[in-house]
């Protein structure tokens, strides 16, 4: 996979409908496409599912960064091609695309829309310690970072004259190597360095906090959410009754004998 997708956790900061949305009613756009995604195997529901992911990409403005983290999921793609097709059908191989892309696309909807600030306000309000939802968003504010650092090793690595682009499975995991061992040792250290930070400004030392601003449900919120039920509920009622669905949701590809 290419360091692309990295760019799916990216905050960007605009003006659009996906944007104002509350943080809560984001989150739970990802879990409930993503529990969607995995109670089918199946070709065509897995597809219905995903064009109605379209729209909110459009609507978000962020059609450049989802192809960008699409894009990074290059390999895994043609390995899923070729295993799957393989073993089992070409029908069942798009079908686990289409998971991952719609699992990728819900992800990177909410990453891309939600500033880590808000991601912190919004754990906290559901009665997450301050202490997590600080962490996670300290995680979530470092992957952009972690991607740019990865991306410098690599130069650095280039520069010294070891080959990082190699074609073939094998080469790419030899490749992970001269790339991991200093990204994690740097990330040691940075986390370290941070745990001090936090020390050294008594992080914890008071129970009873107050924030610069508070996040609040609105009616649009709440539209969504509804939204987001109906699809949770038509989902399942199509799991449980599939079998009574009609001929054309079993479409199915194999490789000719």
């Amino acid at each position: 996979m290419s360091l692309e997708i990295l760019q799916a956790f990216k905050f960007q900061k605009k003006n659009s409908f996906i944007h104002n949305l509350d943080p809560r009613a984001k989150l739970l756009f990802s879990i409930v496409y993503s529990v969607s995604g995995l109670l089918f195997t199946e070709l065509v529901p897995l597809l219905i599912l995903f064009l109605t992911l379209i729209p909110l990409i459009f609507l978000g403005k962020m059609f450049k960064e989802w192809m960008r983290s699409i894009r990074g999921l290059s390999s895994l793609i043609l390995i899923i091609i070729v295993l799957n097709t393989y073993f089992i059908s070409l029908a069942y191989a798009i079908s686990m695309i289409i998971r991952i892309f719609i699992m990728i696309t819900a992800f990177s909807i909410f990453f891309l829309t939600v500033h880590p600030n808000d991601l912190a306000l919004s754990l906290i309000s559901m009665k997450v310690p301050y202490e997590f939802a600080f962490s996670f968003s300290l995680a979530f504010r470092f992957v952009p970072t972690i991607a740019i650092e990865a991306q410098n090793i690599m130069d650095a690595q280039q520069s010294r004259g070891y080959e990082m682009k190699q074609t073939g499975l094998i080469n790419q995991i030899k490749n992970l190597f001269p790339l991991l061992v200093p990204l994690i040792v740097s990330s040691i250290k940075r986390a370290f360095n941070v745990a001090e930070a936090l020390e050294s400004r008594a992080f914890g030392s008071i129970k009873n906090r107050t924030y610069y601003y508070s996040i609040k449900y609105s009616v649009k919120d709440w539209m969504f959410t509804i939204y987001l039920f109906l699809i949770l509920v038509i989902s399942i009622y199509i799991r449980i009754q599939f079998i009574l669905m009609p001929e054309w949701m079993f479409l199915t590809w194999t490789l000719p004998v």
